[in-house]
């Protein structure tokens, strides 16, 4: 958990008043946070529900110590959450854009509708030139249309302008993401603009200064302040499919992913992170971000250049099938035409959500995984610490369980595919004397194979 704040900064001279709209995980989170830092922040979303958990001190999503923050900040009265609209231009001199951009029905492309209402919206409730600041992330040339959406629909003569910040939060480490972020970007049309960003991210500078900490600024033009998110989750993305490609070519080959992956990684030009071989990523994020920026990249004319992203999209789908192979290879299963009949089997499936220490499913391999083992006619037994009644909601076919012990009792092979500390840390002795048999694949990698096949496991990793 993130330390909070214990005095936070009372010099308000140089500190604009902040909202920010769409209170999702992005959103509330930098509301949250930016109270904490002694701002008078205000949330604004059309979800009335969702404004009512925040405003009664209940956030309605997992995240590691935000609802105490919440909590507190509503105290201190510099945090409030609202659904309307007319007081969040009223109060604000900067607003923050931090709805969804979600993957259009059936493309590849980003659907910025979210972005065009709450930006309309806002705008015709303006009286007074204020700064709109895109969160977001977005294709390349969004800030220059919102630019337009504003001119057009503000009052004429306000002189709204248009910035740009990109977010950079990881889900169960989002508060030290805003309070400690590895780097600020900003992107400003003018020295107002600029100065009002400066004084927006004071706090967290001071804050800096404080723990004698540096935070890299670098204030840019719009585009690159938009391709910044991008650029980096594709290079992430392409990280993690290069692993699992690697990892196909070792269990074909009788080499061994995880030793492959530390020796290149102890080269620094690599690194070590985001070599982990499993089950491919997901989320809300890498996936949906990766297409965005290839088919934007199409629309510009430069689409031959990031076909390359089209691949990392494919290799990171198949771990899906591949891991379903695993399963039927542990129970002795030969998959047909239609792929395998695991009729019969009772499968303790560990993890739904796409990540630890989250409830976040969208695009959650290991949920998806679980599905298709379904349809494959396995009985299917989910178990996961925070992501169970999202994942009862999105997949009601699959059978869930409240603890961990229910989840393995008469098991026939148990899929560890979520690196949640509790499935880290089991013992292969003990689950041993819980399960029908001692079969496991290992989807996270985080097991040492020799001692689990010591205690009489059959184990499966990746790559491995």
């Amino acid at each position: 958990m993130v330390n909070a704040i214990q005095n936070p900064s009372q010099n308000t001279t140089t500190r604009p008043r902040i909202s920010f709209l769409g209170c999702g995980y992005l959103g509330a989170t930098y509301a949250i946070c930016f109270a904490e830092l002694g701002y008078e922040v205000i949330g604004y979303d059309v979800d009335t529900a969702k404004i009512d958990s925040f405003a009664s001190g209940t956030v309605p999503f997992h995240e590691p110590g935000l609802p105490e923050l919440l909590k507190k900040n509503l105290e201190s009265g510099r945090l409030r959450f609202t659904t309307d609209v007319q007081s969040v231009a009223d109060f604000a001199d900067v607003h923050f854009i931090c709805v969804g951009t979600p993957q259009r029905k059936g493309e590849p492309g980003a659907d910025l509708s979210y972005i065009e209402a709450s930006v309309v919206d806002l705008s015709k409730h303006l009286s007074r030139k204020v700064l709109i600041v895109g969160k977001s992330t977005v294709p390349v040339g969004t800030a220059s249309w919102v630019q337009e959406l504003v001119d057009r629909h503000a009052p004429q003569g306000l002189g709204v302008e248009v910035g740009w910040s990109p977010e950079f939060l990881q889900e169960s480490n989002a508060m030290h993401d805003v309070l400690r972020p590895n780097r600020i970007v900003y992107a400003a049309q003018s020295e107002w603009a600029s100065q009002l960003l400066k004084d927006v991210h004071r706090g967290i500078l001071e804050l800096a200064a404080v723990e004698d900490r540096e935070v890299p600024v670098v204030e840019t033009d719009l585009a690159t302040a938009e391709l910044v998110k991008v650029a980096a989750n594709a290079f992430l993305s392409t990280k993690i499919s290069f692993i699992n490609a690697m990892a196909d070519l070792c269990e074909v080959t009788g080499g061994d992913v995880a030793d492959l992956a530390k020796a290149i990684g102890y080269d620094q030009r690599i690194g070590n992170k985001f070599l982990r071989a499993g089950i491919g990523f997901g989320g809300g994020c890498l996936p949906k971000d990766i297409r965005a920026l290839s088919a934007r990249a199409g629309e510009l004319g430069v689409g031959e250049s990031f076909r390359f992203l089209d691949e990392v999209d494919a290799v990171n789908t198949r771990r899906r099938s591949h891991a379903v192979r695993s399963v039927a290879n542990l129970v002795g299963r030969t998959p047909g035409p239609n792929g395998p009949d695991l009729s019969g089997v009772r499968i303790a499936y560990l993890g739904a959500t796409f990540k630890p220490d989250t409830d976040d499913i969208r695009d959650s391999p290991a949920l998806d995984i679980a599905r298709r083992l379904r349809s494959a006619r396995a009985d299917v037994v989910v178990y996961d610490p925070e992501g169970l009644e999202n994942a009862k909601a999105h997949a009601p076919e699959l059978s869930f369980v409240k603890t961990l012990a229910e989840a393995v009792a008469g098991a026939d092979v148990v899929c560890a595919m979520v690196p949640w500390e509790e499935f880290r840390t089991l013992d292969p002795e003990a689950l041993g004397q819980q399960v029908a048999e001692r079969r496991i694949l290992d989807g996270m990698n985080a097991f040492d194979p020799e001692r689990w096949r010591g205690h009489g496991w059959t184990y499966q990793g990746i790559g491995r």
